[in-house]
């Protein structure tokens, strides 16, 4: 593992240099990989680690939607693509891809099908953090292992496909052949990681379900929405508000601090805006610190894993959801956006 530093900090990854493709290939030569589901994580892995040259089926509930997309995907039924447990029963690798609240009930029916010697393979820890909650408790004769990339699987297999790498962090829970760790690695690779990050399922499931409900997703739309509020309600109209709000960030900041920092994209706005970043910046920190150290804590005490078990797991959990998704996308805000979108200059 090549040690690099990191803010001041050394930190131990694995790079494609050090454990190149070809590696990869040749530890994962003799497995059988079985990705299992095949809704956010299931179609961008597998379909990476199948362009790379491993041995890949699919296992997928027939007749729904996803099974569709699986055969559309070139995935051929009774030969690449199978039911869930046959997928299991042929595989000596099984990527368990389904969502927290689907693994949870298909796991009676996979447990008997992981034999010893295989390695049951997550992207997530909650399963296995939660194990208490959730009923997943692996038996100890096989490998548990973690390959989490930073990102959705859309993003993974963009990013494939135009010849880049999404970083990912990789774990080890059990060790059963003395495998499991080049294993791990191996699949990080094979999935199209850019490098490789070792954490623990634990740390891998509080830093996840915290960056989701943060930064990622929950608080970035609680911020986008109270400033695109607070202009409309001073008189600003919709696209002045959503292009000051979302369209600036997401088409020409972003770009510059995903390039070379935030401290460079200061360097390329004016001075007037510097100066405005660099004082209001304190306030929205002392603000917002609390919410993320409360939502951490609820992280942390497992509080947030039961809310979501429980709403996940109720039969009509999906039209709630629905509904909600309807509500966020119906807002003037992203119904602006839409228009907005329609107006770039790629899309006339």
């Amino acid at each position: 593992m090549a040690v690099m530093n990191f803010g001041g900090v050394d930190e131990q990854v694995v790079t494609r240099d050090e454990f190149p493709l070809e590696k990869a290939r040749e530890v994962l030569k003799k497995e059988t990989i079985a990705v299992i589901g095949y809704g956010v994580q299931g179609p961008g892995q597998s379909l990476n680690l199948r362009d790379n040259g491993f041995n890949v089926i699919v296992g997928q509930r027939k007749g729904g939607k996803t099974w569709d997309k699986a055969v559309a995907d070139g995935w051929v039924p009774g030969e690449t693509l199978f039911d869930i447990e046959e997928a299991v029963e042929k595989a000596t690798i099984v990527q368990y891809l389904l969502s927290d609240a689907a693994q949870i009930e298909v796991w009676p029916r996979i447990k008997p099908h992981l034999t010893a010697g295989k390695a049951l393979y997550f992207s997530h820890g909650f399963g296995i953090t939660y194990k208490e909650r959730t009923g997943i408790v692996p038996s100890k004769d096989i490998d548990v292992i973690l390959v989490a990339p930073k990102g959705s699987g859309t993003s993974l297999r963009r990013m494939f496909l135009e010849g880049r790498g999404l970083n990912s962090s990789f774990a080890v829970f059990q060790d059963a052949t003395g495998k499991a760790r080049e294993r791990a690695i191996a699949l990080g690779i094979g999935v199209g990681s850019g490098y490789l990050f070792e954490t623990d399922f634990k740390r891998e499931v509080f830093s996840d379900l915290t960056g989701e409900r943060g930064t990622l997703m929950g608080a970035i739309q609680g911020i986008l929405l109270a400033q695109y509020e607070v202009l409309r309600e001073n008189g600003h109209s919709p696209s002045e508000a959503f292009n000051e709000t979302v369209e600036e960030l997401t088409q020409s900041l972003m770009p510059l601090f995903a390039e070379n920092g935030m401290d460079w994209m200061y360097a390329n706005c004016s001075t007037t805006a510097q100066r405005g970043a660099l004082d209001w910046m304190g306030p929205f920190h002392d603000a917002s610190k609390p919410v993320f150290a409360k939502l951490y804590s609820e992280v942390a005490n497992g509080n947030e894993a039961q809310r979501s078990i429980d709403t996940n797991s109720k039969p009509d959990y999906r039209a709630g959801l629905d509904a909600e998704l309807k509500k966020l996308r119906d807002s003037e805000m992203w119904r602006t956006g839409a228009v907005v979108r329609k107006l770039r200059p790629e899309n006339n």
